[in-house]
């Protein structure tokens, strides 16, 4: 069974999310199991204070170390081997390949940040900083249920067919994925293409790898000189 342990101040960000399609079906079938731990309940004053203003001056707040270590050594603690992640704009970019390293890990704990980021004592707690891209978000779960979505689909027997998780976009060198077609054969005079109605498996095949390669190219061409930031 795959495990996941969540670190927010909004458990409740995840109970929708993860109560329909695939994560649910996962958790429902005990491939995988998914617990959330409130960074709060590891304060101690009776306000539940869990940021701080930055030394040094500066806008916004910082997330205070002893509690959010608090919370992590005691994810550690259910699970010595779980792999700590903290969402931070600072990480490595999250990729198909990273989520195929979570899968073998098995054991995942995804921290979630707040406000202008955390106190620096907290990453040496850390296994891994990761980031989902050059844009900002109100907090870290969004990006943790990305991770999490991404992981969960790539378990054996989530999908409803194996062959999906292997044939999604980047899964092989980084290439997206072909164009798709389904009925009606026209629409509003867009026409599938003829290769797809031909029954030519060899050239279905080389057509689709075609295409695969040409799209990535464009897209990657796109991005050229442009900085984006999360």
């Amino acid at each position: 069974m795959f495990y996941a342990q969540i670190l927010t101040l909004f458990p409740e960000f995840f109970d929708s999310p993860l109560s329909c399609s695939i994560p649910k079906r996962a958790i429902e079938a005990n491939i995988a199991k998914v617990d959330c731990i409130q960074l709060r309940d590891f304060t101690t004053d009776k306000h539940r204070t869990i940021d701080d203003k930055p030394y040094g001056g500066g806008p916004g707040m910082l997330m205070k170390p002893a509690p959010v270590i608090a919370a992590i050594r005691e994810a550690r603690r259910r699970d010595p081997q779980t792999h700590v992640v903290m969402l931070t704009p600072s990480g490595t970019r999250f990729s198909q390949k990273k989520a195929l390293e979570y899968v073998e890990k098995e054991s995942i704990t995804l921290l979630c940040g707040r406000y202008e980021g955390f106190d620096e004592r907290i990453c040496d707690e850390v296994d891994e900083q990761l980031s989902l891209g050059d844009y900002v978000l109100s907090g870290g779960e969004p990006a943790a249920l990305s991770v999490l979505d991404a992981v969960i689909r790539l378990l054996p027997d989530v999908l409803g067919s194996a062959e999906s998780a292997v044939l999604d976009s980047f899964t092989e060198e980084g290439i997206l994925d072909w164009p798709h077609y389904t009925r009606p054969e026209v629409f509003e005079g867009k026409r599938v293409p003829d290769v797809l109605l031909s029954g030519d498996h060899a050239k279905i095949e080389a057509w689709r790898k075609e295409q695969a390669v040409s799209r990535s190219k464009l897209w990657r061409e796109a991005g050229k000189g442009v900085e984006t930031k999360v």
